[in-house]
């Protein structure tokens, strides 16, 4: 026993001298650019604690990205690390009630969450960003947008997004049936663990595809940041992205814009979403990915990498 402790606090020791003989090497050559925080938390109007993730040089293109339900800003690592290590800053936020942000009994709306996504860009007073927003995380650009305007924004990237309306209305009789987000709402009271793991295993990355190539790894990672978030908050957000109208916020669009969607979206269809928006907004360009399923973040990172940096760059 007292020989284990000598060897850890041995082991400590080194491990210490290391760590001074690093920072003093650091602090003797500041050969790159200042670092933005690595993560942080800023309070929304209501008090919620925002977890606010923060990569890459400060003195860099800001690009700051929404994510989808029920993700959280995990789901946007590999378009962040790929872009951090391209020189620009890249910022995301868990949404109220997802990840490791606050779980508010109320709130859980598209309203609220443009108007948190405020209090992030306000609080790190960032300007000139490029904003990104995923699935539901389009919507909250989208609504942001129309609440708050393009002061602070330079351009936008709408992926997969729910935008201009998802569900099926008198005005959108092409949408996804309302029975579809029933069972969404019926499965997630009763079992949402397991619908989390139908979904993943399924349409969401494609996986349900013949001939399909399955990750349980990418599985996995949807179902833990799923279980991360509030019961309540992914109820509630079934309701935000399917009742949600954004076609006036997207008329209120004045920045360049650019809509990707995969063309094998089985959650969020290309028809009435991604090719409806990209008519919408003043010059949008529309990319869509042939064989794409909506979890192209992950299934398409690659691709989709390379047409974020062309297009923040552009």
């Amino acid at each position: 026993m007292h020989s284990i402790s000598r060897l850890v606090l041995t082991s400590a020791i080194a491990v210490g001298s290391v760590g001074v003989q690093l920072q003093s090497a650091s602090a003797a050559t500041p050969s790159r650019p200042p670092q933005a925080a690595a993560s942080q938390y800023v309070a929304a109007a209501d008090g919620t604690p925002l977890y606010v993730k923060d990569w890459g040089p400060r003195n860099g293109a800001v690009v700051v990205f929404s994510h989808g339900w029920p993700l959280n800003a995990d789901s946007w690592e590999s378009q962040m690390q790929f872009l951090a290590e391209k020189g620009m800053r890249v910022i995301a936020h868990d949404r109220r009630g997802h990840g490791r942000s606050g779980q508010p009994w109320a709130g859980n709306n598209i309203d609220q969450y443009a108007d948190d996504l405020d209090t992030v860009l306000r609080s790190l007073d960032v300007k000139r960003v490029t904003l990104v927003g995923f699935s539901t995380g389009g919507g909250e650009v989208a609504r942001y947008i129309g609440r708050h305007g393009t002061a602070r924004v330079a351009k936008t990237v709408l992926v997969g997004a729910i935008t201009p309306i998802m569900g099926q209305t008198p005005t959108n009789p092409n949408g996804v049936p309302t029975a579809v987000f029933d069972s969404l709402r019926k499965a997630s009271l009763e079992n949402r663990a397991q619908l989390y793991k139908d979904i993943a295993g399924g349409p969401f990355f494609g996986f349900n595809r013949p001939g399909a190539k399955a990750s349980a790894g990418l599985a996995d990672s949807f179902y833990v940041q799923g279980m991360q978030a509030s019961s309540k908050a992914t109820y509630d957000c079934i309701d935000a992205f399917f009742y949600s109208d954004f076609r006036d916020d997207l008329k209120k669009f004045d920045v360049p814009t650019l809509v990707i969607h995969g063309a094998d979206d089985q959650i969020v269809p290309i028809e009435t979403t991604g090719r409806a928006t990209a008519r919408l907004v003043k010059g949008a360009r529309l990319i869509e990915y042939a064989d794409g399923p909506h979890g192209i973040t992950d299934t398409h990172k690659d691709r989709l990498n390379q047409d974020l940096l062309a297009f923040v760059r552009g």
